[in-house]
């Protein structure tokens, strides 16, 4: 029968290393007297590894790719087609930084299946030039200094062209909402607020033109 664990941790002169590596060899015995780990069900080991073949339409282009079923739309963005504006960080929908535009508004592709996005339009930080220049809610984060270290500003782009598609003119309160399941470590908010105030004029003026 394992030992009790308070019984081992009274043990003279036992380290804390030895009460952890004592505690853990009696889970392990504990499990095997229970009949030992229980299999992992047939159905995940047979989609580790099985592949199928999708059609994405990223930034305007259609391609085919050959994905697993559990790879996120982030993933395959970065590494299958080698669209690394998108940035993964969390990788749990918590930061934000991998947001793109799925059919114009913005999702987290970390927690986007890569087949749930197969038939949708997909937009990338890459999407947005045009052509050699900027689009206007990357000139007005340029113009506004709305980053520091950068690596969130993909992101935080996206998340402003997402509200911007929505709502041409939108308020500070409504601009808050909007960039607000993207973090910034360095702080940048205030100016991140001010470059899609910026956008929303850049956009305006693009469009009496």
């Amino acid at each position: 029968m394992p030992e009790d664990p308070e019984d081992i941790r009274m043990r003279p002169g036992m380290s804390r290393r030895g009460f952890l590596s004592s505690v853990s060899a009696g889970a392990a015995l504990a499990v095997s007297l229970k009949g030992g780990v229980p299999p992992v069900p047939a159905q995940e080991i047979e989609t580790v590894g099985k592949s199928l073949t999708i059609s994405l339409l990223v930034n305007g282009t259609p391609r085919k790719v050959q994905v697993e079923p559990r790879w996120s739309l982030a993933y395959v963005l970065r590494e299958v087609l080698h669209w690394t504006g998108t940035k993964t960080s969390c990788e749990r929908g918590e930061c934000g930084a991998c947001t793109v535009l799925i059919d114009g508004r913005a999702r987290y592709s970390c927690l986007t299946l890569a087949v749930e996005a197969e038939g949708h339009a997909i937009t990338t930080i890459e999407g947005l030039l045009e052509g050699e220049k900027l689009g206007p809610v990357q000139q007005a984060f340029a113009e506004e200094d709305a980053f520091q270290c950068g690596f969130c500003t993909p992101g935080q782009i996206m998340a402003v062209e997402g509200l911007l598609r929505s709502n041409p003119n939108p308020t500070r309160d409504q601009i808050r909402v909007g960039v607000s399941g993207n973090l910034c470590r360095c702080g940048a908010y205030k100016n991140v607020f001010k470059a899609a105030e910026r956008a929303s004029e850049l956009r305006r003026q693009k469009a009496g033109a």
